[in-house]
């Protein structure tokens, strides 16, 4: 039994083994309204009866009621939507004559990736053709030609694209989509869960932005979410669409079949014998433990030699090509008939690399695939018996979307984590049972200031912008567009608000889809090659002059860093990486809530973060050793954001026997602890939050712990954990509690994105203070979201 040959291979390392039942298969049955050749079509795939939810979610779709289906992996939402679609098209065409074509239904569908929406596209389009062979499907995006996007434009019945396709290619020119904007009946936002952050927030004022082009060609689409299994999926989907285009309704009553699955979490062994301590990719020093892609490495391979179909998520691509080449080289010698058997699977590969991968996998020529999250979003991969996840993947909703890949269509599935040496992994490996847990709040805020205004401008431009407005963007008032009439971006006119076509410029491009920002070219003096690019926000810290930049495995120096460039040669002296040195400060602009506690306050409000790159450490590969520091001159940044901070009476720290000395690393340790576990009670990483710690914050006059939101504007992170509070920093002590090491490591209080090198830190003043706090928290510490504060 595969469960057994998991359980034998981790035996020492085993922390945790959670079982997750079977679920029997409930039917509904299609409304009246499907279409006859929708049902024979369905028949024909082997759709005789839809699971309940499918039944729920297309009636009341076909109701005209906004919904969001939020089930497991597997559970066939994808016909949710597509059923009401296509009985809208056939009945479309069966009432309009050849002239009227231009308003007949269409439908246009919202993937986050390519991949997703191309993948969505083959099995979409070999339905419709068994409906009927007239129905026009065509996917554009950013890679189409222009006789597609012009076909799409006069001919299609469903169209398939991405949002950032959505924002340039059909709001920017919604002129000449007027055939589409007639007729729209629904918009699908597939993968719903995955959208968080700035990224959430520009998706959901492009959909509400496609909705108005609509209503404006005289439409009211319904829109249908489909999404894993999520926390409160209606109040998240009402946040993103707003309350102008109507309610929307969950559906949560998973009816498709599942067999039992076992998870098992897996710690990584710890090194053998007593070598000396080296240094990591990420600057920790005392790597006591193997790293997790080796143990998923080792792992794929034992799971494949027992005849098993695995795919193994990993977090970076580099990874997956690791973990690869792990799995091939252990193959080799135990079973040299399979080492041919395991692939990588990763962003990056052409298209058509891709598919035949997934083919391969489908049909067995491959055992195991190392995958990053590309094959975690929709595609038709099923019939595996396990899935190895290397490291927590950052949200419940995504963890359960990869485990899914094992025992779908009813059969039973094995699941493994392996943790990763960090404080999230490391609590999750010694509470498995919050894997059972209701996944995370989306977090994410449209009426982001930052994010908000390009999204008005790029609206201006498609059509006025009115009082009718204000209810679409979620505003009290015309306040925001009469500052950016100030701003000489927009002119008002009788009819509305107009884009300022003086300006010569397309406020299209003001809007930032993915919410990278500008990008820094990262070039080969030497030879002129590009070897990358790295985020304008992280160039400082990652390519900086001096700094050591690794390029498939190869080390580079950075020469200069300017004009969005970094101009680097390569390295061939002594093996050393670099560690930036930042100095950073927060200042409070504003308390928004503010909660009494014995010992201080709980608060969260507007901030202001200012940091520069002040010099870097030099530090040998071979031994960790320190070889010095170099002093640099870099620019101040800032950004104005979200953050929730905890101050500390001076009786406190006395009482914990802390001194004055020891103040600086406890509150540091407490900081870094408290940002990695974050990431359970909001969707977002630890880089998407940072922090600062003072013994006497200026403003405050006290011990202070700041945790901000990285974005401008703020993305509801440090909101999120205003709510959690006292479960957030229970989460924090029992870490630091749980770790075995004596003065602190990767897995409780170590940063790989400290800009101070992880000093001072004191993991046991931290434990006394989390400890003594929260033996008088209060039971609740704020109003739910969305509340007025108490």
């Amino acid at each position: 039994m595969l469960l057994d040959v998991a359980r034998s291979y981790g035996a020492d390392q085993l922390t945790g083994h959670v079982v997750i039942p079977p679920r029997e298969v409930r039917v509904g049955e299609w409304g009246p309204w499907v279409a006859p050749e929708v049902l024979r079509a369905l028949s024909e795939i082997g759709v005789e009866r839809p699971w309940i939810h499918q039944a729920q979610a297309a009636n009341a779709a076909r109701a005209g009621r906004n919904v969001v289906v939020a089930t497991g992996t597997g559970s066939g939402k994808s016909l949710a939507a597509w059923v009401p679609v296509l009985s809208a098209i056939v009945e479309g065409r069966a009432t309009t004559s050849l002239a009227s074509a231009r308003s007949r239904p269409t439908a246009l569908y919202l993937a986050p990736t390519k991949a997703l929406g191309a993948d969505q596209e083959l099995s979409l389009s070999r339905l419709a053709a068994l409906v009927d062979p007239r129905i026009a499907v065509a996917s554009v995006d950013g890679d189409a030609d222009g006789p597609t996007r012009s076909w799409a434009r006069t001919s299609a019945d469903i169209v398939l694209t991405n949002p950032d396709f959505a924002h340039f290619g059909l709001l920017g020119r919604q002129e000449m989509w007027q055939r589409l904007w007639r007729g729209l009946a629904y918009v699908i936002v597939d993968e719903f869960h995955s959208y968080r952050g700035s990224f959430a927030s520009n998706v959901a004022l492009v959909v509400r932005r496609l909705l108005r082009m609509a209503r404006h060609y005289g439409a009211a689409p319904t829109v249908i979410f489909l999404s894993a299994t999520a926390y409160e999926p209606a109040a998240s989907a009402q946040r993103f669409l707003g309350q102008a285009f109507g309610p929307v309704t969950a559906v949560v009553d998973d009816g498709s079949p599942a067999g039992q699955r076992d998870i098992l979490t897996l710690a990584c062994r710890q090194v053998e014998g007593d070598k000396p301590a080296a240094i990591d990719d990420e600057g920790n020093i005392d790597v006591r433990r193997r790293s997790a892609n080796t143990e998923a490495g080792e792992l794929t391979a034992t799971l494949v030699a027992a005849d098993a179909r695995v795919l193994t998520f990993v977090r970076s691509r580099p990874a997956a090509e690791r973990v690869a080449e792990v799995s091939r080289e252990i193959l080799h010698e135990r079973a040299s008939h399979l080492e041919g058997s395991v692939a990588a699977y990763r962003g990056g590969y052409l298209p058509e690399e891709r598919r035949e991968l997934e083919r391969q996998l489908r049909t067995g020529d491959l055992r195991a695939l190392a995958t990053t999250s590309a094959l975690e979003l929709g595609i038709d991969i099923s019939g595996l018996d396990a899935v190895v996840v290397t490291g927590w993947p950052g949200t419940q909703a995504s963890f359960r979307q990869q485990i899914g890949r094992a025992g779908r269509a009813g059969a039973g599935g094995l699941a493994i984590l392996i943790g990763r040496d960090n404080p999230l992994d490391q609590y999750i490996l010694s509470h498995p049972s919050i894997l059972e847990a209701s996944p995370e709040m989306s977090v994410f805020d449209p009426t982001n200031p930052w994010i908000l205004p390009g999204h008005l401008c790029a609206a201006a431009t498609e059509a006025p912008l009115t009082e009718a407005d204000l209810e679409i963007f979620s505003l009290p008032s015309t306040a925001i567009f009469e500052e950016l009439e100030e701003a000489d971006l927009l002119r008002r006119r009788p009819r509305g608000w107009f884009w300022n076509p003086a300006l010569h410029v397309n406020p299209h491009d003001m809007v930032d889809i993915r919410g990278g920002g500008t990008t820094v070219s990262i070039i080969d003096s030497e030879s002129g090659a590009l070897l990358g690019t790295v985020d304008q926000a992280r160039a400082d810290i990652t390519v900086h002059p001096g700094a050591i930049y690794l390029h498939q495995g190869v080390a580079h120096m950075v020469e200069s860093l300017a004009d969005d460039v970094a101009l680097v040669h390569r390295h061939r002296e002594e093996d050393i990486r670099t560690f930036a040195r930042e100095e950073s400060s927060v200042e409070i602009l504003s308390t928004d809530a503010e909660v009494p506690l014995p010992h201080g306050t709980w608060c969260r409000g507007r901030v202001v973060v200012q940091s520069r790159v002040v010099g870097y450490d030099v530090r040998r590969v071979a031994d960790g050793l320190y070889l010095g520091t170099h002093p640099l001159s870099m620019p101040m940044r800032s950004l104005e954001t979200t953050g929730v901070w905890l101050t500390i009476d001076a009786e406190a720290l006395r009482a914990c026997g802390i001194r004055t000395a020891d103040i600086p690393g406890t509150l540091h340790a407490a900081e870094h602890t408290m940002i990695a576990l974050l990431p359970l009670f909001a969707t977002c990483s630890r880089w998407d939050i940072g922090g600062l710690s003072t013994a006497a914050h200026p403003q405050t006059g006290k011990a202070t712990i700041i945790v901000h939101d990285a974005m401008a504007g703020g993305a509801g992170c440090s909101d999120r954990g205003f709510h959690a509070a006292g479960d957030w920093l229970r989460a924090t002590l029992d870490t630091l509690e749980s770790c075995d090491c004596t003065h602190g490591c990767p897995r409780c209080v170590q940063s790989p994105k400290c800009g101070n090198n992880n000093e001072p830190l004191d993991k046991h003043g931290a434990t006394a203070l989390l400890r003594h706090l929260l033996a008088s928290w209060p039971a609740a510490t704020g109003p739910e979201p969305g509340q007025p504060p108490r």
